[in-house]
């Protein structure tokens, strides 16, 4: 199989084979998609199956050295964080990522194949826009991960990934990459062909696959990264109803879960019954123990230079910060978890919770699991409120703006925008020497100085909290042009500030393409 794309012709089968079973048969030897319920059931494993969010969320600012003398790290983490070439295996490394999207793709291709061989019948509508949302979603996941972010100036130029719209059938293919331009146009194309074929009523359990909601979230962040605004808008009010606060998690009933251990309050976060979450996806994950009170990866973490400068525990532009024991004076409803020790340094959210899969029950052995919010209704009203603020609705923004606010913060005022700009003013631009939460923005698009500055860097930071410990703060990196550099922490202070530093469009920013890949003639990215 090395000498193909890892799985691109894979999913011929319902289920994992290993690649010497595989090349005992013929590649069109599969199982027989002859019937409704068999389509159905096959996009059960048309999601990936190893997530994207620790290769993200290392390689944001989020995370910190904490230094050579804390054993809690290693090679895979180090690469990551120093943005070099992943050449350690890990559940979560690069390799892994490209393997579970292509093969979720192929999975979806080969539905759409046979619901073509079946006549396209209008009862199967759901499944064809099931099928045709996941295809996107792996494309969308890949182009992003392994491919410099999406601009107007740069895309029809930058190297993109391989849009698969058919399920393969040769031994060894060859491909060729698309551009980044192409790969967004595939992806639109199949979001506005599959969304209006979008039924709930197909799945027994929604939230792990394409309902509506997911679905037209799916495109609001898509077109929100494609410089779509009235799209981005449109799908995003789709999602969200004419009440979005309804939809939003309920932060006071979480804080009032025991707070230790911080899985108990994670399990409730991605609970199924939340009307907020739109999407879940599973991972073979160690998700769960670098963002809960473990040691694991406390090299390389959210720790509380982060948290008191940039993020968690700063002056927001609701207020000042503030923590009590008695919780009447907290700013927040969820309120940092701040584990500390000998080389544990970490503040987080409850976001991912730390799960296990026994497969021998006696022998205590198994996999390391995790639940994540691929897609929720916060991050989907911050969307909005964001291409809101891009097209100088500021009206319409701080109606959402405000809406997460009264559901996040508990100790608060609401936003208006003379406390927007009055928060913005308070702040120099970020130095590793003097950090803050305001950084210099260098995106393609522009963002004039002044209100609208002050309303980007405000949504960035509510998007900052919102997302953490989640990955999606390395695409808003991305998208902003945001510089990144490392530092190492001793002593709960900066010791050292690298000269390793992440620039606009530095070619680091696209994941190296994984090397057996590259060694089948496929074509790297420029390093």
């Amino acid at each position: 199989m090395k000498n193909i794309i890892y799985v691109l012709a894979v999913a011929g089968t319902f289920c994992c084979t290993s690649c010497n079973d595989y090349l005992d048969e013929m590649p069109d030897n599969r199982a027989e998609l002859d019937s409704e319920s068999k389509i159905a059931n096959l996009l059960v494993s048309a999601y990936p199956q190893d997530d994207y969010v620790l290769c993200a969320e290392l390689s944001s600012d989020n995370i910190d050295d904490y230094g050579e003398n804390n054993p809690y790290g290693g090679r895979f983490y180090e690469q990551l964080f120093n943005w070099e070439e992943v050449k350690e295996s890990n559940n979560e490394d690069p390799s892994r990522i490209w393997a579970a999207c292509y093969k979720a793709i192929a999975v979806a291709n080969q539905a759409l194949n046979a619901i073509e061989d079946l006549g396209s019948p209008a009862s199967l509508d759901p499944c064809r826009g099931e099928a045709l949302l996941a295809r996107a979603y792996g494309h969308f996941i890949l182009v992003n991960m392994f491919s410099q972010h999406y601009t107007k100036e740069n895309s029809d130029k930058d190297l993109g990934v391989t849009y698969m719209e058919k399920a393969e059938t040769e031994l060894n293919p060859s491909y060729k990459r698309n551009s980044v331009a192409e790969v967004y146009a595939k992806i639109e194309q199949d979001l506005e062909t599959g969304l209006p074929l979008i039924d709930d009523a197909l799945y027994t359990v929604p939230k792990y696959h394409f309902n509506k909601k997911a679905a037209y979230s799916l495109a609001a962040r898509f077109y929100l990264y494609y410089q779509k605004w009235d799209k981005a808008i449109e799908c995003a009010t789709v999602a969200l109803g004419s009440n979005p606060s309804t939809l939003l998690r309920d932060n006071a009933l979480l804080s009032e879960l025991p707070r230790d251990p911080l899985t108990k309050v994670s399990l409730q976060y991605v609970s199924a019954s939340h009307k907020a979450n739109f999407l879940l996806q599973t991972a073979y994950s160690q998700l769960g123990t670098l963002y809960g009170g473990y040691y694991t990866c406390s090299r390389f973490t959210h720790g509380a230079v982060i948290a008191k400068s940039e993020t968690l525990q700063t002056d927001g532009p609701w207020g000042k910060y503030t923590s009590d024991k008695d919780k009447t004076k907290n700013t927040y409803y969820l309120m940092p978890w701040v584990y500390g020790g000998t080389n544990l340094d970490k503040v987080l959210l409850p976001r991912i919770p730390y799960l296990f899969e026994y497969t021998d029950a006696v022998a205590q052995t198994g996999y390391t699991r995790a639940v994540y919010a691929a897609f929720t209704a916060e991050e989907t009203l911050l969307t909005r409120a964001e291409a809101y603020i891009m097209q100088k609705e500021y009206a319409k923004a701080l109606a959402d703006m405000n809406t997460w606010v009264a559901n996040t913060v508990k100790n608060g005022k609401a936003l208006t925008e003379e406390s927007v700009m009055a928060w913005r003013n308070n702040y120099q631009y970020f130095t590793p020497d003097n950090p803050t939460p305001i950084k210099e923005l260098h995106p393609d698009f522009a963002v004039e100085t002044g209100e609208q500055e002050a309303f980007v860097q405000t949504i960035l930071y509510m998007r900052r909290h919102e997302t953490i410990h989640t990955g999606l703060r390395w695409f808003d990196v991305k998208r902003y042009g945001i510089e990144v550099t490392r530092r190492i922490i001793q002593s709960g202070a900066v010791a050292t500030v690298t000269e390793n530093v992440l620039k606009t469009r530095d070619n680091r920013c696209a994941l190296q393409i994984p090397s057996d890949v590259v060694s089948a003639g496929y074509e790297p990215n420029p390093r």
